[in-house]
């Protein structure tokens, strides 16, 4: 019930406070973690084709989250069938241990960046495919549970050029 009532403050902040954000969506992470075979996938419906967008990985871990930062693998397949996978790293705390982001003592918010000046030209729905990539330091196996995500989902914001929407 508190991650749902979190979940619609957020939601209500952001939107008000942001007058580019044009979706956002959340998927919960099971509480043992996100499992290291689970890939997170997201339907995008089409946006304005000729608009550029700024696209972005939204976060929501607590301090049982154990690394400094995070390895994610995406992948967005075009509605016509194109595959752009990218391997990602975020820093995620400093090195004094204290997590970036927003947010309070107990659940901080991380927006980060996928990608800039992304546009929608192809007709349809595509697809968002997350998959966290994180092991720890000298093992060839990944984290099978990484603990303290929350959450993880995507935004598209409406790119502003020079000013302007």
């Amino acid at each position: 019930m508190n991650r749902y009532l979190l979940f619609i403050a957020v939601m209500i902040l952001t939107s008000s406070c942001d007058e580019q954000l044009v979706r956002a969506v959340y998927h919960d992470v099971p509480q043992s973690g996100w499992p290291i075979e689970e890939v997170v996938t997201f339907q995008i419906p089409q946006q304005d084709s000729l608009a550029s967008y700024n696209l972005f990985i939204n976060l929501r871990n607590t301090h049982d989250y154990e690394y400094n930062n995070l390895w994610l693998i995406s992948q967005i397949k075009f509605p016509q069938g194109k595959v752009v996978t990218d391997t990602l790293q975020y820093r995620m705390a400093l090195a004094d241990g204290s997590f970036l982001g927003s947010g309070s003592n107990d659940v901080y918010e991380n927006k980060l960046w996928l990608k800039e000046g992304f546009r929608f030209r192809e007709s349809g729905t595509y697809q968002l495919a997350l998959k966290h990539a994180m092991r720890k330091t000298g093992e060839v196996k990944g984290d099978v549970q990484l603990k303290g995500i929350l959450e993880v989902g995507y935004s598209i914001e409406k790119q502003v050029q020079n000013g302007s929407n």
